[in-house]
């Protein structure tokens, strides 16, 4: 959400930003919107002010005039609050601003390659996909969850059921001891505000699964992401500024209904409608999101880099962002199967976007109320880290060799070896 008084004051600027983001609004609408509502606001006032001087003088003669102005008060604030709410409308469905260092571009293909971690094996056999390693295993099975729940589902079975878990209590184990985060273990239902807060509605509502409970209960979603839920923990509170940072750390499972993906990574985990993630949230002082942007996203690629993973990090360009951000940068690990990088986490700072949105505030050391920083970053999307793990450490007889690291996680196996004939 932005301050409208910003974009005011900065016209030319923000209409250049928002323009770098492929974004159609036009800021001359909101701004004769604004006007409009302003001017309302004036003329409320001013009538308020000639029926208290009424009132004061005590003129009975006067009555009558009074109960006319009332009456137009009462006509002018019906009208004011509707403009106000179109205005809030419109203000709603814009996204952040970048930040001055985001490279300006259209789409993915405008992204820029910051640095390339790890050599990429090369096997003396063809490597196979996750889930050709992982059927021949018998171990994944997107034919039972078609028949018992639909498309884009997978049962994941035995020793890989395992390994999945295993890397959740990875992550967090590291995340917790070693980078600071706090472990959360959150609902999975947010309601219409909470998604409101952190951008998923209402621009995004075709990608949400509503859940239908009580009528009287309000509306409710599975989150798409922890996010959503940890990032809220804040909404409508002025946090200590001793108390900052806060940072969080979840595994929960998340639900997208992928709406526009149809077609894209049809077989096997890489898009699914549910999966695990653990993800990352910091609540800051919002000049602090950049220097937290950076940690997070070490904190990220510290578990590709524990799981000798080959991965590269990019920034994204202005195109690209997710709604919400103001700088991201993804992490894509290497994929033997498809000889490219794929994303396995998502870090960003979103600045005081969420939190206006949020109503999420601190007394900075002036003693005065501004809205804190927000940022969000996976790590890592547990399925995919699972994909990642298969198919890097995949041996010619089918077998899986299992990262030093996850071992103590896996009763010291290690190796998950096919199921013998």
């Amino acid at each position: 959400m932005h301050d409208i008084k910003y974009i005011r004051e900065n016209y030319d600027v923000f209409k250049k930003k928002i323009s770098n983001r492929n974004n159609t609004t036009k800021i001359d609408d909101i701004l004769n919107i604004d006007k409009k509502n302003r001017k309302l606001i004036q003329e409320k006032e001013t009538l308020e002010k000639q029926k208290k001087d009424i009132s004061k003088s005590k003129d009975e003669a006067m009555f009558q005039k009074s109960k006319e102005i009332s009456l137009k008060i009462k006509e002018l604030t019906e009208y004011q609050l509707k403009v106000k709410k179109e205005l809030d409308s419109i203000l709603s469905s814009v996204p952040n601003i970048p930040t001055e260092d985001v490279p300006v571009g259209s789409d993915e293909k405008d992204n820029k390659v910051i640095e390339t971690i790890g050599d990429i094996e090369s096997k003396n056999f063809k490597e196979k996909s996750h889930y050709e390693l992982g059927e021949k295993l018998d171990m994944l099975d997107f034919d039972l969850a078609t028949k018992t729940t639909g498309s884009r589902f997978v049962f994941v079975k035995d020793k890989l059921a395992l390994m999945e878990r295993a890397l959740s209590n990875f992550m967090l184990d590291v995340h917790t001891l070693e980078n600071g985060y706090n472990e959360i273990s959150p609902p999975l239902l947010a309601s219409e505000t909470t998604m409101f807060g952190t951008g998923q509605l209402p621009k995004f509502e075709n990608d949400q699964f509503e859940i239908k409970l009580d009528k009287n209960d309000g509306r409710k979603f599975l989150i798409p992401t922890a996010e959503v839920i940890l990032t809220n923990i804040v909404k409508n509170q002025i946090v200590k500024l001793s108390d900052l940072p806060l940072r969080f750390v979840a595994s929960t499972p998340c639900f997208r209904k992928e709406a526009g993906s149809y077609g894209k990574d049809t077989k096997g985990m890489i898009r699914q409608h549910q999966f695990y993630k653990v993800e990352l949230v910091s609540i800051v002082e919002n000049d602090q999101c950049l220097g937290e942007l950076e940690r997070m996203t070490k904190s990220a690629t510290k578990i590709l880099d524990r799981l000798k993973l080959p991965y590269r990090k990019i920034i994204l360009c202005t195109g690209d962002m997710g709604f919400s951000a103001e700088k991201t940068y993804d992490i894509e690990v290497w994929l033997p199967s498809e000889k490219k990088y794929r994303e396995i986490s998502s870090c960003s700072s979103c600045g005081s976007f969420q939190a206006r949105r949020m109503n999420s505030r601190y007394k900075n050391t002036n003693n005065e109320n501004v809205f804190t920083g927000t940022l969000n970053g996976s790590g890592l999307a547990v399925g995919r880290t699972l994909i990642a793990v298969m198919e890097n450490y995949q041996n010619k007889d089918g077998s899986i060799t299992i990262p030093e690291a996850l071992r103590p996680y896996m009763n010291n196996m290690d190796k998950i070896l096919p199921i013998k004939s």
